[in-house]
């Protein structure tokens, strides 16, 4: 008689995926980190849209915004922490992820490490407009040092970073 993980529809759709999986001889923890990367994720986008729901993004209320969520709201202290922390572990998850790739040879596709590259610059972005949002003294004078980098850029550099500014200076319009 077969087993009804075998036999039972649903059961065996988990069991093809989950027990059953061919898996290559050679594989360790390392390849873990993909699978983290995409948890971390989701845990970010979860907790950033909760965030998003108490958070006002006007320069002279965002400050107030973010002790509001943290003193007011009910498990908002937990949720801005796991956000904040998830995001670290997300960036350690990365450089697992990138060391893995570059001790297997995984940039030698090309394609594949490119889009990688690629990825990691937008994941940096993000990481720093997150670092902005609650718009402490930290995230002014790390949106001010980040910004200027680009007046570095020959013959247009200054009209760059105004245009990123929308200003003169760092203001509600950055």
């Amino acid at each position: 008689m077969a087993s009804l993980r075998k036999t039972h529809p649903l059961i065996k759709i988990a069991n093809d995926a989950l027990v059953d999986l061919p898996t290559p001889s050679n594989i360790s923890a390392w390849w873990n980190f993909g699978s983290l990367l995409g948890l971390c994720l989701i845990t970010q986008i979860l907790t950033g849209l909760f965030l998003a729901m108490h958070y006002t993004s006007d320069i002279s209320t965002a400050f107030s915004s973010v002790t509001h969520i943290c003193r007011d709201v009910n498990y908002g202290w937990l949720i801005r922490n796991v956000h904040a922390n998830g995001a670290s572990f997300f960036f350690i998850c990365i450089y697992m992820h990138i060391a893995r790739g570059l001790y297997y040879g995984s940039y030698l596709y090309k394609e594949t490490w490119n889009i990688g590259v690629v990825l990691l610059l937008l994941v940096m972005m993000t990481a720093f407009v997150g670092y902005v949002l609650p718009w402490g003294q930290m995230s002014f004078w790390g949106a001010t040092v980040i910004t200027n980098l680009l007046s570095a850029v020959p013959y247009m550099g200054d009209m760059l970073v105004q245009w990123i500014w929308g200003g003169f200076s760092v203001d509600n319009a950055t």
